[in-house]
């Protein structure tokens, strides 16, 4: 029975959206990604999220040639993760329903380097379960040992704003 009720405090989803953006006054680049995997401890607030690179669509097919092979090297590194927690999970009424303001924070890791960040988001919590949960943040390239060559600099933000949505089920 223990078992059966750990198992059930978990959230899941393979589904998860993650957008993101680089907006300057040259060009504005967008790339959406609809199968993020993630996982959520009800118990805990520890969560996790794994996205492949080469799942990322874009408007302009040579966009995500560039993105792909020149500036995330998708094939060197197939997988984004982020690895933390809601660091106010304690707020999150599970038996309420409602929208929950929380912090987000833990280890972005892409392109090879792992970085701590730190989010403002949302759960919202639908029949005594996490049915979704939001955040925004941005991150810098340099951050990351992302190259941008010298040719295209001015076309591509300094900050990359990023933006994560999922719906989730009970496991």
């Amino acid at each position: 029975v223990f078992s059966t009720m750990a198992f059930s405090q978990k959230y899941f989803t393979k589904a998860g959206k993650i957008r993101f953006s680089s907006d300057t006054p040259m060009e504005k680049i967008e790339g959406t990604n609809s199968s993020a995997t993630s996982v959520i401890d009800g118990t805990t607030g520890n969560m996790e999220f794994a996205v492949l690179v080469k799942g990322f669509l874009f408007d302009k097919a040579l966009m995500q040639e560039h993105f792909n092979e020149n500036y995330l090297e998708s094939t060197k590194f197939p997988k984004a993760t982020f690895k933390g927690k809601i660091d106010n999970f304690a707020s999150v009424n599970l038996k309420k329903d409602g929208a929950y303001d929380v912090q987000i924070s833990g280890n972005l890791t892409m392109h090879g380097v792992s970085k701590a960040v730190a989010s403002k988001g949302k759960v919202t919590v639908k029949g005594g379960a996490i049915s979704n949960g939001t955040c925004s943040f941005s991150v810098k390239c340099e951050d990351y040992q992302i190259a941008i060559p010298g040719a295209v600099k001015e076309k591509i933000a300094k900050n990359i704003a990023i933006d994560v949505n999922a719906n989730y089920q009970k496991m």
